[in-house]
């Protein structure tokens, strides 16, 4: 009798893969970068994703569970999980760390006139206080999504004498936030803020929730930075904020449409930092997948349950 596959688009490593050859004997593990036909009859459980295999992986009549690497998994057909009863778990947590010091590094280096000076040494310029610094104790922080990542940005700004508000659903507290917020009531805090950080999943409600009237509403002189969902942001709207002076600094991992089109006026703003959706990059990644995936793969194999980060059908984080 064939055994069913755990169909995985992460190279785990050998020592790895004998990890889940302990904790199901009965399935069998096919790595795509050894096998790159789905054996789509056998398929029960995915690692990971590919919108250019979808069409392939939907076509097995016995996927059960689809692990998806990052936090997010707007870009999975849920609605056709949810109608088939398949199993859905992310990988909150495991960005953490490299998120929320990602964020901290843009705020440090825009304090401390960095980008500016890095961009004065290229021209072989010594320029002293032609660039204005600021004091972190200064700063007013407000971070839209208090999920994982946005409480450890929230307790690591804090213990930089960061003042640190939060956004979420109902604006209940959390660790590490001075005050919260939901989007309805946040109206004020966005004035405030010296910077404004989205860390936010996508959905309906925050597709482009950052827009033209948001930036109308920002500090001019506060930076907006974006780790969380490219299309939360309008980048028309970012774009003309910016050239209006609506707002300061922006510092963009995440886009619309990835790679950013070399026609995209970001590239040549001076007042935008451009990193290419690396903010999430980490490492020993696949050791830290498989914390998730291994009581996960217990629980399934006994029970066809999951026990960590299973995403509810109707929600996407």
């Amino acid at each position: 009798m064939t055994k069913p596959v755990i169909y995985s688009f992460i190279d785990f490593k050998p020592e790895q893969q004998a990890q889940f050859r302990k904790i199901a004997p009965d399935y069998e593990l096919v790595l795509a970068s050894e096998q790159p036909e789905i054996p789509s009859q056998e398929l029960a459980i995915v690692i990971g994703w590919r919108k250019d295999r979808a069409a392939e992986i939907l076509a097995a009549p016995n996927l059960a569970w689809v692990q998806s690497i990052s936090a997010g998994v707007d870009y999975l057909p849920l609605a056709e999980f949810a109608q088939r009863h398949i199993l859905v778990s992310n990988g909150s947590g495991i960005h953490v760390n490299v998120i929320s010091e990602h964020v901290l590094g843009v705020m440090l280096g825009r304090s401390r006139g960095l980008f500016a000076y890095q961009k004065d040494q290229a021209q072989q310029q010594w320029l002293p206080g032609s660039v204005p610094l600021t004091d972190l104790n200064d700063e007013k922080l407000l971070i839209f999504g208090a999920g994982h990542i946005g409480q450890t940005l929230a307790k690591r700004a804090s213990a930089l004498g960061i003042t640190v508000y939060g956004v979420n659903t109902a604006g209940e507290s959390r660790p590490g936030f001075q005050k919260m917020y939901t989007q309805e009531t946040v109206g004020p805090a966005i004035k405030a803020a010296t910077t404004i950080v989205n860390i936010m999943p996508l959905t309906p409600t925050t597709k482009y929730y950052f827009n033209r009237d948001f930036f109308a509403k920002m500090n001019p002189q506060a930076s907006f930075i974006n780790v969380g969902r490219g299309a939360s942001v309008k980048t028309t709207d970012l774009v003309a904020a910016l050239q209006a002076k609506q707002l300061a600094f922006a510092a963009l991992d995440v886009f619309e449409s990835e790679p950013l089109a070399n026609t995209s006026p970001l590239w040549q703003m001076a007042n935008v930092l451009i990193t290419p959706h690396i903010a999430g990059q980490v490492p020993h990644f696949r050791q830290k997948l498989l914390q998730i995936v291994a009581p996960n793969l217990t629980s399934f194999v006994q029970e066809q349950q999951l026990t960590v980060n299973e995403i509810k059908p109707g929600h996407f984080y």
